[in-house]
């Protein structure tokens, strides 16, 4: 298989590379929490290596046409839609995602990104004039991709494809504890014919890997997605060579159920929306804001459908939760569960420990907490595991002051039958994106935050915009 072939090598200039002074990282199973194989781990002189192929491929792919481009992507998408089962069982090795889900989210999602952006790049002008003044749209150049391990294929394709549709070069630093998917996915790249040093893959450590390439006087811009800590240092490391710095970091979501809301259907609805993904969303909706008249209602319903979670073995079909991707977030979700029962919040249902019937991995219990108040821990740090706030407001006033009162803003919903009085609500929630109503997943919408949930947008038009430079032209 693939990711055992390379999990010692990485990809640099088109061709899979050894190299004898490279550690090695342990990838562990998070159901099982055995060592299921080792990963190279890269240091600042494979970076720069892979800096350098990408920096020599630029100028001819930075020239290289719109039609060529997308018959690139076009095959890059077809042999993801090809592999789909390969990716999804990696994502089932390496972080855990139950089977169903990532096939039906993590694979699918991934690969609309690819879609998406073919889409954007066949319709985009990257040239306009008015007048005697012509704009141009051109490549920024050498791009330092770091992703997270949440949603490892997902963020890939979220940077690489918009990257790869502007015409510019890549050097891939996914995370150390789910690599698989990327090692899949720079084979993938291989196999459509990628030009030589356009998409290259350094594994390691964002202290080793995440570090050189902020910092590297080659790379023109860096786009992270992960923790607002790691979004900080990366920034901290590219300041001095100004280079573009796009951030998509963590939130604490609020979901606003406005007192018209049909509760049966929207309570229901936010606790599997916060728990997707056992919870590891940046965007996930993991604060439920609901009137204190209708607490005792809220919890039971919320009850209901975490009880009705199946937790257990990812690779079952039948189960709908799998464990937390990493030990490290394992014992951080625990110490949240463990600060919210200790702060005084009301423990409706899970708590500390694994669920019934599983006595190793790093499987959590699906954990709701009620009267949680604003100022405790589990209302204001972000968890990423299966753990809800539901928290009660007097009036629509309270609901968005609570709602605004967080250092994030990324994501938002809101609950109600009535079209203007939800839009009313959604403009004042100081969010990159908000929801109204459980809308279907759009990968042509903005994706992005305020405050410390980051800089920058991704998805769709947006996200290739943020690889290109802007131009002028006078007496055009």
């Amino acid at each position: 298989m693939i990711i055992t072939e390379r999990g010692t090598q990485f990809y640099i200039g088109g061709e899979w590379q050894e190299h004898a002074d490279a550690t090695s990282l342990p990838v562990v199973d998070p159901a099982s929490e055995r060592v299921i194989g080792h990963i190279a781990a890269g240091e600042a002189n494979h970076v720069d290596l892979a800096v350098a192929a990408a920096r020599k491929a630029f100028p001819a792919f930075s020239q290289s046409s719109v039609p060529e481009r997308l018959e690139l992507l076009g095959r890059v998408h077809s042999l993801l839609k090809e592999r789909a089962e390969l990716f999804a069982e990696a994502l089932v090795m390496e972080m855990g995602a139950a089977i169903s889900f990532a096939r039906a989210s993590q694979v699918s999602f991934a690969a609309e990104h690819i879609r998406v952006q073919m889409e954007v790049l066949e319709n985009y002008r990257f040239v306009t004039v008015d007048g005697r003044t012509a704009t141009a749209k051109e490549p920024i150049g050498v791009c330092a991709l770091i992703t997270p391990w949440n949603w490892p294929l997902y963020q890939i394709t979220a940077k690489a494809a918009p990257a790869i549709a502007a015409g510019c070069t890549v050097v891939l630093k996914p995370s150390e504890l789910s690599p698989y998917s990327a090692l899949l996915f720079a084979q993938l790249m291989h196999d459509a014919g990628i030009p030589p040093g356009v998409f290259n893959l350094v594994n390691g450590t964002g202290e080793s890997v995440g570090a050189a390439l902020s910092s590297h006087p080659e790379v023109d811009m860096t786009s992270i997605t992960g923790s607002t800590r790691a979004g900080v240092l990366v920034a901290q490391a590219a300041a001095p060579t100004v280079k573009r710095v796009v951030q998509e970091l963590g939130g604490k979501s609020p979901n606003i159920l406005l007192d018209d809301a049909d509760f049966a259907e929207a309570v229901p609805k936010g606790v599997l929306a916060g728990m997707r993904n056992v919870g590891q969303s940046c965007s996930a909706p993991t604060r439920m804001l609901v009137p204190a008249h209708r607490l005792a209602e809220v919890e039971d319903l919320a009850s209901k459908t975490a009880h009705a979670i199946r937790v257990g073995d990812p690779r079952d079909p039948a189960t709908t939760m799998g464990p937390i991707a990493n030990r490290a977030q394992y014992e951080r979700v625990q110490t949240m569960i463990s600060a919210g029962i200790d702060e005084g919040a009301r423990l409706v249902c899970g708590g500390l420990g694994r669920p019934a019937g599983l006595d190793r991995g790093f499987f959590t219990q699906p954990t709701i907490f009620s009267e949680v108040q604003p100022d405790m821990r589990i209302a204001r740090e972000e968890i990423f595991g299966p753990v809800l706030a539901v928290m009660p407001y007097r009036d629509e006033e309270e609901a968005i002051t609570i709602a605004n009162d967080t250092v994030y803003g990324l994501g938002a919903h809101v609950q109600s039958p009535d079209p203007e009085r939800a839009r009313r609500v959604a403009a004042r929630i100081r969010a990159g994106q908000v929801h109204i109503n459980y809308p279907a997943w759009d990968g042509t919408a903005a994706f992005g935050g305020y405050k410390h949930s980051g800089n920058g947008r991704e998805y769709g038009v947006h996200g290739l915009e943020e690889y290109l430079e802007t131009k002028s032209i006078l007496g055009y």
